[in-house]
Protein backbone atom coordinates (compact mmCIF):
# COMPACT_ATOMS: atom_id res chain seq x y z
CA UNK A 1 0.00 0.00 0.00
CA UNK A 2 1.17 3.58 -0.91
CA UNK A 3 2.09 5.81 1.83
CA UNK A 4 -0.01 8.95 1.29
CA UNK A 5 1.49 12.21 1.29
CA UNK A 6 1.06 14.57 4.13
CA UNK A 7 -0.39 18.26 3.70
CA UNK A 8 2.93 19.43 3.88
CA UNK A 9 4.51 17.17 1.27
CA UNK A 10 2.05 17.99 -1.41
CA UNK A 11 2.13 21.43 -1.45
CA UNK A 12 5.89 21.90 -1.82
CA UNK A 13 8.55 24.46 -0.27
CA UNK A 14 7.42 27.65 1.50
CA UNK A 15 8.26 30.86 0.14
CA UNK A 16 9.07 33.12 3.00
CA UNK A 17 7.94 37.12 2.17
CA UNK A 18 9.50 40.25 4.10
CA UNK A 19 5.91 41.84 3.65
CA UNK A 20 6.72 44.90 5.96
CA UNK A 21 9.89 46.10 3.43
CA UNK A 22 7.73 46.70 0.76
CA UNK A 23 5.93 48.96 2.98
CA UNK A 24 9.01 50.69 5.12
CA UNK A 25 11.04 50.88 1.64
CA UNK A 26 11.37 51.88 -1.51
CA UNK A 27 12.99 49.56 -4.13
CA UNK A 28 15.27 50.81 -6.04
CA UNK A 29 17.26 47.10 -7.61
CA UNK A 30 16.82 43.72 -6.47
CA UNK A 31 19.55 40.61 -6.98
CA UNK A 32 19.30 36.89 -6.15
CA UNK A 33 21.86 35.37 -3.64
CA UNK A 34 22.18 31.68 -2.31
CA UNK A 35 22.34 31.04 0.94
CA UNK A 36 24.63 28.69 2.73
CA UNK A 37 23.03 26.80 5.25
CA UNK A 38 23.41 23.40 7.33
CA UNK A 39 21.14 20.42 6.37
CA UNK A 40 18.51 21.26 9.82
CA UNK A 41 17.93 25.01 8.07
CA UNK A 42 17.15 23.81 5.02
CA UNK A 43 14.36 21.66 6.31
CA UNK A 44 13.62 23.70 8.38
CA UNK A 45 12.82 26.63 6.00
CA UNK A 46 11.25 24.06 3.39
CA UNK A 47 8.72 23.45 5.82
CA UNK A 48 8.13 27.03 6.17
CA UNK A 49 9.70 27.97 9.46
CA UNK A 50 11.54 31.20 8.97
CA UNK A 51 11.14 34.65 9.61
CA UNK A 52 12.70 37.74 7.73
CA UNK A 53 10.86 40.40 9.88
CA UNK A 54 14.19 41.44 11.54
CA UNK A 55 16.49 40.67 8.75
CA UNK A 56 19.11 42.45 7.20
CA UNK A 57 22.45 42.29 5.15
CA UNK A 58 25.30 43.66 5.59
CA UNK A 59 28.71 43.39 3.03
CA UNK A 60 32.32 42.26 5.88
CA UNK A 61 35.50 42.36 3.95
CA UNK A 62 34.00 41.89 0.29
CA UNK A 63 31.04 38.94 1.32
CA UNK A 64 27.72 39.73 1.91
CA UNK A 65 25.95 38.54 4.93
CA UNK A 66 22.24 37.88 5.81
CA UNK A 67 21.79 38.58 9.74
CA UNK A 68 19.10 38.32 12.29
CA UNK A 69 17.42 35.40 10.00
CA UNK A 70 15.09 33.63 12.06
CA UNK A 71 14.92 29.74 11.34
CA UNK A 72 13.37 27.74 14.15
CA UNK A 73 15.29 24.45 15.06
CA UNK A 74 14.12 21.48 13.26
CA UNK A 75 11.60 19.70 15.24
CA UNK A 76 13.41 15.78 14.04
CA UNK A 77 16.85 16.69 14.53
CA UNK A 78 18.26 15.24 18.04
CA UNK A 79 22.12 16.45 17.42
CA UNK A 80 23.58 19.37 15.17
CA UNK A 81 21.12 21.88 16.33
CA UNK A 82 21.34 25.15 14.35
CA UNK A 83 21.62 28.29 16.13
CA UNK A 84 18.21 30.26 15.56
CA UNK A 85 19.73 33.57 14.82
CA UNK A 86 23.48 33.50 13.58
CA UNK A 87 24.65 35.20 10.85
CA UNK A 88 24.15 33.33 7.00
CA UNK A 89 26.60 33.73 4.24
CA UNK A 90 24.95 34.78 0.90
CA UNK A 91 26.23 33.60 -2.50
CA UNK A 92 27.10 36.12 -4.88
CA UNK A 93 29.50 37.20 -8.07
CA UNK A 94 31.97 39.00 -6.86
CA UNK A 95 31.17 42.33 -9.23
CA UNK A 96 27.18 42.37 -7.76
CA UNK A 97 28.75 42.03 -4.19
CA UNK A 98 31.31 45.52 -5.28
CA UNK A 99 27.85 47.17 -6.76
CA UNK A 100 26.28 46.47 -3.76
CA UNK A 101 28.19 48.08 -1.43
CA UNK A 102 29.08 51.05 -3.50
CA UNK A 103 25.50 51.81 -3.94
CA UNK A 104 24.48 50.86 -0.48
CA UNK A 105 26.91 53.65 1.50
CA UNK A 106 25.43 56.12 -0.28
CA UNK A 107 23.52 58.24 1.89
CA UNK A 108 20.22 56.83 3.37
CA UNK A 109 20.46 53.26 0.86
CA UNK A 110 19.78 49.67 2.81
CA UNK A 111 20.05 46.16 1.53
CA UNK A 112 17.11 44.40 2.29
CA UNK A 113 15.71 40.56 1.86
CA UNK A 114 12.49 40.31 0.08
CA UNK A 115 12.16 36.43 0.18
CA UNK A 116 13.66 33.28 0.96
CA UNK A 117 12.34 30.61 -1.57
CA UNK A 118 13.63 27.22 -3.36
CA UNK A 119 14.95 27.23 -6.75
CA UNK A 120 15.97 24.25 -8.27
CA UNK A 121 16.54 22.68 -4.69
CA UNK A 122 18.57 25.39 -3.82
CA UNK A 123 17.83 28.08 -0.71
CA UNK A 124 17.58 31.26 -2.93
CA UNK A 125 16.97 35.25 -0.98
CA UNK A 126 16.04 37.89 -3.07
CA UNK A 127 17.68 40.99 -1.87
CA UNK A 128 17.10 44.34 -2.70
CA UNK A 129 18.87 48.06 -3.06
CA UNK A 130 16.16 50.13 -1.10
CA UNK A 131 15.40 53.73 0.60
CA UNK A 132 13.74 54.15 3.68
CA UNK A 133 9.97 55.87 2.68
CA UNK A 134 9.17 59.19 4.77
CA UNK A 135 5.53 58.71 6.74
CA UNK A 136 4.15 60.36 4.14
CA UNK A 137 5.28 58.45 1.01
CA UNK A 138 3.95 55.35 3.68
CA UNK A 139 0.45 56.91 3.74
CA UNK A 140 0.40 57.63 0.30
CA UNK A 141 0.93 53.94 -0.41
CA UNK A 142 -1.76 53.09 1.85
CA UNK A 143 -4.15 55.76 0.17
CA UNK A 144 -3.45 53.61 -3.02
CA UNK A 145 -4.20 50.56 -1.64
CA UNK A 146 -7.39 51.46 -0.23
CA UNK A 147 -8.86 53.30 -3.50
CA UNK A 148 -7.76 50.21 -5.46
CA UNK A 149 -9.73 48.14 -2.97
CA UNK A 150 -12.67 50.11 -3.55
CA UNK A 151 -12.59 49.60 -6.91
CA UNK A 152 -11.78 46.57 -7.34
CA UNK A 153 -15.14 45.77 -4.78
CA UNK A 154 -17.61 48.41 -6.95
CA UNK A 155 -16.34 46.51 -10.09
CA UNK A 156 -16.77 42.81 -8.33
CA UNK A 157 -20.57 44.21 -7.33
CA UNK A 158 -21.74 45.49 -10.12
CA UNK A 159 -21.38 42.20 -12.82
Amino acid sequence: MAKSKTKQEATGPKTIQNRKARFEYLILDEYEAGLVLVGSEVKSLFGGRGNLTDAYCKVINGEIFLLQLDIEPYSHTTTFQHERRRDRKMLMHRREIDVIERKSLEKGFSIVPLEVYFSKGKVKVKIALARGKALYDKRETLMKKDTKREMDRALSEKF
